[in-house]
Formats: C-alpha cells, sequence, structure tokens
C-alpha cells in the first residue's frame, strides 16, 4: 500500500433523504469547579442559558463533502447541551454529563468531526462526546481533552475529530482541510504575548532566566541560538524584553504561576490542587530574609547527625518569641498552616527519607557510597575504567595537564589479590568521573561560597557484585593558572581516626558533584529540557489524527507546565536550584555546556551501556548485550523496560506504516521530524547522527527513545531524589570549605568532632531546608498519575490491532513487575537492597496500582515528565 485515496459516496439527484435524530452523551467539567478564583461562573453561564447562549455542535460528515464549503464536510445542524440550567455545579470538581440531539440525514453518512461554540461567559473542559447510534455505523465517540474558552475569544472554530487515525494521505477530502487548518492554528504567527486561551505552540530561546533589570548580579546569559550557549527550545510566551537588555525577556512576578503555556498543557485539577498543596513548604525561599534572619542568629549549623534528625522526627523550634512574632506576620496564613505543626512551636517537619528509615548509619557505609552509583538516584553515569592512570580530553594547550595522579601504589594494597593490570584486562574497575565536566568551571563556582573540587572515583567490582571503592581524587585549577594543570589529591579507604573522617569527608565532595551534576545534567538537561521540543513540534507538525501524535500523545502530558513553572521559581537566577546546588550561579551556562556533547541516539538505553562501558555486544543475550556488572538495578531492570517499549513501538508502527514508502511520503512525519532537527534542537541541527526518518526502523527507533526518556529514565532519575537525597548528609549538594589541612583548626575540629567538621563543610541547614522541601515536591507521584502501560482514556483510538498492542505491552509490564519484586525478595542480588535495605523499585511499572495511590511511593513510571 505505498499510495492511497479516498473514494467519496453522495446521494444522487432527486432521491428522499432520511432523516434521524441522534443521541449523543457530552462529557465535560465547568470552570468554577477547576478555578478557586472565579465562583460567579456558574451563575454568568446560567444567565447566558437564557438568552440562549449555550454550547452549541455541530456535526461535521467524514464521507460527504460539500462542494459549495471549499470541499469540507457537509455540516449537520446545530445542536445544544440540553439541561444546562437544570444541571447542579458541584463544588468538588468532577465531571457532568450532558444529552444532546442532533436532526441528520442519510446524505451526512458517518460524522468525523464537529466543530463547537462555547457562548457562555466562561471556559469549560471538554472531555469526550459519543454518538450511541448512528444509522448504519454505530457508536461513534470523540476524545476531546481540551479547553473550550467562549466563541468571541478564536478567531476561528474550534474542530475536534473522532478517534479514527489516519496518515495525512488516508485523510477523507471532507476532513483534510480541517486537518491542516486545525495545524496552522496550533502554530500560530509567531507575534505578541500569548494569553491563556491561546493555544499556540512556538519556540524560544532560554533567555528569561535573568532579571538583569534588578542588576548585573541577576543577567543570566541566553542559553540556545548564536553564541557559545547552544541548548533546546522552549516554549514561546511572547512576554517584553527587559529594559537593560533586549535580548532578555521580561519575567512575571515571583509568586506569579501564571506563565503561558498553552492551555491544554496545563496541570490539570487534582494535580494542580496537590502540587500547590505541596510547594507550600517549597515557598520558604519567599521568605528568605526572614528565615535567613532566623538561621544567622539561631540554627546556622546542623552541630550533628541527631540534629539533621530532628528535620524528620519533630520539626525544628522556633528560638523565641519574637522571631515566632515576626516570621508568623510576614507569612501568610496559608503558608503558616503547612509550615508550623501541631507540637507547639516547631514547624518544617519531613517524613522519614527510606535511607535512614531502617538504619541511621548505614548510608555512610563505602558499600552503601557506591551501591547507590547503580541503584541511587543517578544510576547513570558510572563506566567502565578502559585505562589507567584516568586521562583528560581536555585542551592541554587551554587546561594544561589534567591527567589522574592515582597511581598503582594508592589502589593495589586494597583490590582482593588484583593487580591494576589484571582488573583492566578483565573489566573489573569502574569510574565516576566528574573531572572534565566540572574543571572548566571550577574557577567561577568557588569564587562563589562553594569551595568544591572536580571529582574521580574508582571502584573495584568484587566477587559479590558489589563495589569497593578505592580511591577519590580531588582536583583544582592551578593557583597560578588553569593553563598550568590540576592540582589533585588522592584519598583511600580509612575506618578510624581523623583518617576515616577525612575518607568520609572526600566521599562526601563525591556526593556533591554527583548531586550537581545529577539535578542539573541527569535530571534537568536529559529529561526536562531535551524532551520540550518534542512536545512543541508534535503539536504543530502532527495532527491529533496522526498515528504517531497519538502514540506519543501521552508522554508529553504536563512536562511544558512544570518547565515553565522550572523557569519560574527554580533554575531562574537567585531560584531554589541556584540557591541549593553547587555551581550556583553558573549551574544553567554549565548545563549549556554539557548539552554540547549531547547525541539523541545515544539516549536509548543498551546505547549509553554500550558507550559507558557498563556492557559489551553479546548477540547470545536477550537484549543483544552483556552487561559486565551482573547485579546493576537500573541496567537489569531498564533494559526489561526498554525491550518492552520498543516491542510496543515496533507493533504499533508496523500497524500504520508496513512499507517505508509510507515513512518517506508522510509530509507530517517529515515536517515533524524537520523541525525538531532544524528549529526544536536547531543547535545541534548539522549533527550526523540524526536518524534520517526515511525507514520503518528510524521512525520506530525515535519513538522509542523519546518514549523512554520521558518515561522511565525520568523516573530512575527522579523519584528516587527523596529517599536517598531527603537525608541532606548522604547526597550534601554544596561544600562550603575544601578539605582541611594538618595543623589548622578546621582539621583540628574535624579530629574532636568528626560529625560537626562533616556538618560544617556540607550543606548548610538554611540550604538544606529549601533543597529538601523541594525534592520532597518532586519525588510525589501526584494522585492522577497516568503510569507506563496505562491511558487516561480506554478509546484512545478506534483501531482494534493497536489496542490490541497495547494490551500486550501492560500485560507485560505488569510480568517485569513481578520479576523486579522476585528479584528484590533474592539475597543473591546484594545491590538491589544493599545495607540501607531500600529495595530498587525507580523503574516498577505500577500497572497493577489502579488506585492510582500518590505521594512518596518511590516506585512507578509515569507515561510523561509530569512532575
Amino acid at each position: 500500500m505505498e499510495g492511497c485515496c479516498c473514494q467519496t459516496k453522495t446521494k444522487a439527484k432527486g432521491m428522499a433523504e432520511e432523516r434521524f435524530k441522534i443521541k449523543g452523551k457530552v462529557v465535560l467539567m465547568k470552570k468554577n469547579v477547576l478555578d478557586f478564583n472565579d465562583v460567579t461562573a456558574s451563575c454568568f453561564d446560567r444567565i447566558h442559558e437564557l438568552f440562549g447562549k449555550g454550547v452549541s455542535i455541530q456535526l461535521i460528515s467524514a464521507v460527504n463533502p460539500d462542494p459549495e464549503n471549499d470541499l469540507r464536510g457537509k455540516h449537520g445542524k446545530v445542536a445544544f447541551l440540553e439541561s444546562w440550567v437544570k444541571k447542579i455545579t458541584p463544588m468538588a470538581a468532577q465531571e457532568t454529563e450532558f444529552n444532546i440531539t442532533f436532526d441528520w440525514d442519510e446524505s451526512m453518512a458517518v460524522p468525523g468531526a464537529f466543530i463547537i461554540r462555547n457562548h457562555h461567559h466562561s471556559q469549560l473542559y471538554l472531555k469526550t462526546v459519543t454518538l450511541e447510534d448512528v444509522p448504519g455505523h454505530g457508536r461513534v465517540h470523540f476524545v476531546c481533552n481540551s479547553w473550550v474558552y467562549p466563541a468571541h475569544r478564536y478567531k476561528y472554530d474550534r474542530v475536534f475529530f473522532s478517534n479514527k487515525t489516519y496518515l495525512p494521505c488516508q485523510t477523507p477530502e471532507s476532513l483534510r482541510k480541517y486537518r491542516e487548518e486545525e495545524l496552522i492554528n496550533l502554530r500560530g504567527n509567531g507575534k505578541g504575548e500569548l494569553k491563556e486561551w491561546d493555544r499556540v505552540y512556538d519556540y524560544a530561546y532560554y533567555n528569561d532566566l535573568g532579571s538583569p533589570d534588578k542588576g548585573k548580579e541577576y543577567a543570566r546569559p541566553v542559553l540556545g541560538g548564536p553564541g557559545k550557549y547552544p541548548y533546546p527550545r522552549r516554549g514561546r510566551t511572547g512576554r517584553k524584553p527587559t529594559k537593560t537588555d533586549p535580548d532578555s525577556e521580561s519575567r512575571l512576578p515571583l509568586l506569579s504561576l501564571d506563565i503561558y503555556v498553552p492551555r491544554d498543557e496545563r496541570f490539570g485539577h487534582l494535580k494542580f490542587s496537590d502540587f500547590l498543596a505541596y510547594a507550600l513548604k517549597s515557598l520558604v525561599q519567599v521568605l528568605l530574609p526572614e528565615v535567613k534572619s532566623l538561621c544567622d542568629k539561631t540554627i546556622n549549623e546542623f552541630d550533628s547527625f541527631e540534629d539533621v534528625l530532628k528535620l524528620y522526627e519533630g520539626g525544628l523550634k522556633l528560638p523565641n518569641a519574637a522571631l515566632t512574632s515576626k516570621i508568623r506576620k510576614s507569612i501568610p496564613w496559608e503558608m503558616l498552616k503547612e509550615l508550623v505543626r501541631n507540637d507547639g512551636e516547631r514547624f518544617l517537619k519531613f517524613p522519614m527519607p527510606d535511607v535512614i528509615k531502617a538504619d541511621k548509619s548505614a548510608w555512610r557505609t563505602d558499600e552503601e557510597f557506591a551501591r547507590e552509583m547503580l541503584a541511587g538516584v543517578n544510576p547513570v553515569i558510572i563506566s567502565l575504567l578502559r585505562e589507567f592512570p584516568p586521562t583528560s580530553k581536555l585542551d592541554p594547550k587551554e587546561f594544561g595537564n589534567q591527567n589522574s595522579t592515582i597511581r598503582k601504589e594508592h589502589i593495589e594494597g586494597n583490590m582482593n589479590g588484583l593487580t591494576v593490570d589484571q582488573a583492566i584486562r578483565i573489566n573489573r574497575l569502574f569510574i565516576l568521573d566528574y573531572h572534565d565536566a566540572l574543571m572548566p568551571y571550577l574557577t567561577k563556582i568557588n569564587s562563589t561560597t562553594t569551595k568544591t573540587y572536580a571529582t574521580r572515583t574508582i571502584l573495584l567490582l568484587q566477587d559479590d557484585g558489589t563495589l569497593k571503592p578505592l580511591a577519590i581524587e580531588l582536583s583544582l585549577p592551578h593557583p597560578q593558572g588553569e593553563r598550568h594543570g590540576a592540582v589533585s589529591k588522592v584519598f583511600t579507604p580509612a575506618q578510624h581516626g581523623v583518617e576515616g573522617s577525612i575518607w568520609q569527608l572526600a566521599k562526601a565532595y563525591a556526593a556533591v558533584n554527583d548531586s550537581g551534576y545529577h539535578q542539573l545534567i541527569s535530571h534537568w538537561l536529559n529529561t526536562h529540557a531535551v524532551i520540550e521540543p518534542f512536545i512543541i513540534a508534535s503539536n504543530r507538525q502532527l495532527s491529533v489524527l496522526h498515528p504517531i501524535y497519538k502514540l506519543l500523545h501521552p508522554h508529553f502530558r504536563d512536562t511544558m507546565n512544570i518547565n515553565a513553572l522550572a523557569r519560574q521559581i527554580l533554575i531562574n537566577a537567585g531560584g531554589i536550584l541556584e540557591i541549593t546546588v553547587f555551581p550556583a550561579r553558573y549551574a544553567m551556562e554549565l548545563s549549556a555546556v554539557v548539552y554540547k556533547n549531547w547525541v539523541f541516539t545515544e539516549q536509548a538505553l543498551p546505547a549509553d551501556l554500550l558507550k559507558r562501558g557498563v556492557a559489551v555486544p553479546d548477540s547470545s543475550q536477550r537484549h543483544g548485550l552483556r552487561l559486565l556488572i551482573e547485579d546493576y538495578p537500573y541496567a537489569v531492570d531498564g533494559l526489561e523496560i526498554w525491550s518492552a517499549i520498543e516491542t510496543w513501538v515496533e507493533e504499533y508502527c508496523d500497524f500504520y506504516y508496513p512499507t517505508n514508502d509510507l515513512v518517506r511520503n508522510d509530509s507530517e512525519l517529515q515536517s515533524w521530524w524537520t523541525e525538531i532537527r532544524n528549529v526544536g534542537h536547531g543547535d545541534k541541527k548539522d549533527e550526523p547522527w540524526w536518524p534520517e526518518m526515511q525507514t520503518r526502523a528510524d521512525l520506530k527507533q525515535t519513538c522509542t527513545i523519546i518514549i523512554w526518556i520521558a518515561s522511565a529514565l525520568h523516573a530512575a532519575v527522579n523519584f528516587g531524589q527523596y529517599p536517598y537525597a531527603g537525608y541532606l548528609p548522604n547526597r550534601p549538594t554544596v561544600s562550603r570549605r575544601f578539605m582541611p589541612e594538618p595543623g589548622t583548626s578546621e582539621y583540628a575540629e574535624l579530629e574532636k568532632d568528626p560529625e560537626l567538621g562533616f556538618l560544617k563543610t556540607i550543606t548548610a541547614q538554611l540550604q538544606t531546608l529549601l533543597g529538601v522541601s523541594l525534592i520532597e515536591i518532586l519525588s510525589r507521584h501526584s494522585t492522577d498519575e497516568v503510569y507506563l502501560g496505562q491511558r487516561d482514556t480506554p478509546e484512545w483510538t478506534s483501531d482494534r490491532e493497536p489496542l490490541a498492542a497495547f494490551e500486550r505491552f501492560a500485560k507485560r509490564l505488569s510480568v517485569i513487575e513481578n520479576k523486579i519484586m522476585e528479584m528484590n525478595n533474592d539475597e543473591k542480588w546484594k545491590n538491589r537492597n544493599g545495607p540501607v535495605k531500600v529495595p530498587y523499585t525507580l523503574l516498577f511499572p505500577n500497572t497493577s496500582d489502579k488506585s492510582r495511590e500518590g505521594g512518596l511511593t518511590g516506585k512507578g513510571i509515569p507515561n510523561s515528565i509530569s512532575i
């Protein structure tokens, strides 16, 4: 089936036309139950109804074009939703069903679309429209899931299509122009500031992070476009430029959450309610002057690990009545209720993180430190050590000698009888290496309050499958200039005395690197930021009728909204990320430099594992590769999930694209892929690694990678944040002073009081409060989460074969769940629970969780990057 044509049947002239009444059901939600700030909406809408200004629907024939309307489908008579005034508007947000009756004649045949006009005062959320008994065709279902604003807000008709799926060339002639016009409307004209009712998907640079009008310290470089900072594009808002810098976009007030994204991309009512409830605690940043004053005067430091535990066991205690009164006067009551608990003056009490639930000190062990590189919140960096000593890829002309100073004599005495040469030969040495990524920025970073290193950590794979840390190298730029190379020190494991305390600090510096890189790169850049251009392009170039749109759309839910909120309060100048993560004001700039090395095809899990050397090709193995660390929970579970996604995508695409020609000749698909490469990821448009999108294999590979990034990869690097990093000593985000030298007061303090010395080095108390508040929100599943293998509507397509394939996909994920539980219960796999006894469930699909339980579950793969 290389090409396709559409036949149109019309009624012969002179023949009598049969007329019918077709009953329909319309499911929607009224505005006022979703929007707390407009309780008058229902009254106004009822008044509009009384004056004949209701909600109308006009069906469009999928078969018979109208020659007098440019061959668009023939229109039926306008029908109105019935009994709007009689329906009691519920106080709680819930769906309401309305009846509607259409006059229908035989010449209309089957409806394929409809026009809706909302003549009410306020918008409504249209969920579905169902025609139960169209003569000769039976049930016709429309999945809408869209906000419909009053008709005067649009310069075009709002058109919705049935759940039929068509390639562009297969679209019935009567629907073709509606399909094309809808995409034109979604693209907009690229002009003006976008309003909430605009349905425009467009691109912009990351030029809205700084506030240069507030002063130079709040200015930030533009990320993306011409210049030295390439970056994926974000959604355009069209706000005016700042006065100081015409290349920077002005920002909204700090507390505003009304940053533009297309209305259908905004959180649903349940998600928004959840987000607000838990965001109150993170809004401590709004109270920064008051809380900072409190911390400076009384509780600037944690004195011991017991002090840290009070955050989870009882909360902090306000020090005196005067400060208590000051805080209460400056905090809105709604926020205060979240901060002040029922146990008197204690506030900021957090849930107990998993990493310290079973054992309060197991996180300090070397085994747990290493295990989290395989099963923690950032298990995507560790790689095989291919040469010893490790070498640098930084340009020696600019950075001098950056090769490692770790030598055989540092580590061979702790290698269980192996030599370095033997271990390299049998693939037993691994490395967690942040040296090259951070060294070019260390001078800038350490000019702030941060005092940190670029780290290399070498580990040995032992016979029982666990990793043993052998050495940590801490490096700084040469004091006489970067071109003179690195100044490095090597630290090796010790358990007792001041040497043991020094080793704990060395691990902390490595953890600081890992925490910052995780948040900036593994999490933000490699999931949130890189996926947004795919969302924008999909809505601009792929019709809702397109099979690839239907395949990918669930994996884009809420992402533009959470990214917009991140730009507003998280990654902006002076935002939470800059306050709590060690690169501080250079954080986003650093992520742009790392993006230069981003390769789309390497985001595929098998390709990533092979690149890092933690797997080797092996055609005899089920996934075509063999893991060098057999007990690598992220990789083991990830390959199962990857394979399930890959099979689902293959079966789905094969149904709609039986030949390569259909891929090449798909006009929407080709426009989509061209726009992603040339605009959405335009700073990488000339890279040779982009799939050509000329074959079914190209299409399948691309869709599998997109779904993997948006679902499983994001789940793996996001939902473990609070379980592991909610206890900051385990994963500090900042170091505030360098390793103490013998003979200094800091060294003497560490020798006398190791816990105090440790805590004075890592994240301070104020940063801890902000950081823990943030990751508690980020780690929570919303109560309306839709997980991998689930859809928010069972009738997302009318094609039976894809529905059957999706059912097989869900069943396969259920089998994977059982396998994960079995492995977690098998003591053979030591890395799946570790000394802290936290089972690895971050890639547990959660398809069997019918209740969609929200909160800090530490398991479940949402379809999309929704938080």
